[in-house]
């Protein structure tokens, strides 16, 4: 059975180009990733819009930065995004709004108290942005981003058990804010 060819990063030549300080080829590179990277800075912030582009900001200039140590073994996009949670983990460390620290909060603020925009994602959107820090960053890597238990432990130096405990706890605050049965 003949092996599967494997595609060819659509990114290869603006890498290139970027890596050796083409800024037209990084800035066709940056709208081509700005929309994914922005969206997962702003879920893990929160959805705190000016944080989100601030994390966004700061992972492209990361990545520019970067940019001649890529090693081209993975696809651009992928470099790109990990980097940029790695980044947004690290910052949201250092200004005290650790996902990694345990929160003594174990409900939501009152839905009746607490005003939503009437379209349902508005409404998710607001609802993971009030979890806490810990239990919103395991939900958003694993059932939004799709990582893995064991990645996320890596990443924010837990157990894979201490992921999948913060996961069962952000959906059950999730299920309860959103007028759900526990």
């Amino acid at each position: 059975m003949p092996a599967t060819p494997i595609a060819p990063d659509p990114d290869a030549d603006d890498v290139r180009a970027a890596s050796t300080g083409d800024r037209l080829a990084f800035q066709r590179l940056y709208r081509r990733h700005v929309d994914r990277v922005h969206g997962a800075m702003c879920r893990l912030a929160g959805y705190d819009r000016a944080r989100a582009e601030d994390l966004t900001q700061d992972a492209f200039v990361r990545a520019w930065q970067k940019l001649p140590q890529f090693r081209h073994e993975a696809a651009f996009g992928t470099w790109l995004y990990r980097l940029a949670i790695n980044l947004a983990l690290m910052a949201l460390r250092a200004q005290r709004a650790d996902p990694v620290t345990f929160d003594a909060a174990d409900t939501l603020p009152d839905p009746a108290n607490t005003p939503f925009c009437a379209a349902e994602r508005a409404e998710l959107q607001a609802a993971i942005g009030r979890l806490p820090p810990r239990a919103r960053t395991v939900l958003v890597l694993h059932d939004i981003e799709g990582w893995h238990h064991a990645e996320i432990g890596a990443a924010l130096a837990i157990a894979a058990g201490t992921s999948k405990a913060q996961l069962h706890r952000a959906r059950t605050l999730l299920r309860a804010a959103l007028g759900g049965s526990t």
